[in-house]
C-alpha cells in the first residue's frame, strides 16, 4: 500500500526501494527481503493493482441484484473506490500517466481497460443494453471523471445521469 501512495502523491519516482523503506521505518535491506529487486517489486505492485481494482470492486457487487440494478451499483462503486490508503482518487491517474513512459504500466493499463470494458459490456447485455458504445461510453466516462479529479457526487451524478440516457 505504501507503493500505491507514493505512486499517487509524488509518481513513479518516488518507488525506490529506498524511499520506500524510509516511509515505512524499515530499512532498504528489509525491502530487498521480501523483493528481489525493484523490477520484482514493480511487477508486484501492478499485479496487486490489477487483483484489487477488478476483483475487489468486482467482489463488491451484490449478486442477488438485477442486472440493471448492478450496472448501476458498479458505475457508483467505479466513482467511490478512492480508498486513501490504497493511494486514493490520485492512484490511477498516476498509473496512466506512468504508463505513458513505462511499456509494462501501459500492457497492466490496457489489461485492466480491457477486463473492465468486457465486464461492464456483459453487464449491460444483461440490463437489456443494447447500444453497441454503451460498455464503453460508461468506462470512459469513468475513467475521464477520475482523471478529472470530480467529486464522489458529481461522479456519482455523471454516471447515473449517463446510465439513465443508456
Amino acid at each position: 500500500m505504501a507503493g500505491f501512495r507514493a505512486l499517487a502523491r509524488s509518481g513513479p519516482s518516488a518507488l525506490r526501494a529506498e524511499a520506500l523503506a524510509r516511509d515505512l521505518g524499515a530499512t532498504k535491506g528489509s525491502f530487498y527481503w521480501h523483493f528481489k529487486d525493484l523490477p520484482d517489486y514493480l511487477s508486484r505492485l501492478l499485479g496487486l493493482w490489477e487483483e484489487r481494482a477488478f476483483d475487489g470492486v468486482i467482489a463488491g457487487l451484490d449478486p442477488a441484484l438485477p442486472p440493471r440494478a448492478r450496472l448501476e451499483q458498479l458505475c457508483m462503486l467505479a466513482v467511490e473506490f478512492r480508498d486513501p490508503v490504497y493511494g486514493g482518487a490520485q492512484l490511477e491517474p498516476a498509473l496512466r500517466a506512468w504508463a505513458l513512459s513505462n511499456a509494462e504500466v501501459a500492457q497492466a493499463v490496457a489489461r485492466m481497460d480491457a477486463r473492465r470494458v468486457a465486464y461492464v459490456a456483459a453487464l449491460c447485455r444483461e440490463a437489456g443494453i443494447t447500444a453497441p458504445a454503451a460498455p464503453v461510453m460508461l468506462y470512459a466516462l469513468a475513467v475521464g471523471l477520475e482523471i478529472m479529479g470530480e467529486g464522489e457526487r458529481e461522479a456519482g451524478a455523471a454516471m447515473a445521469e449517463m446510465l439513465r440516457r443508456l
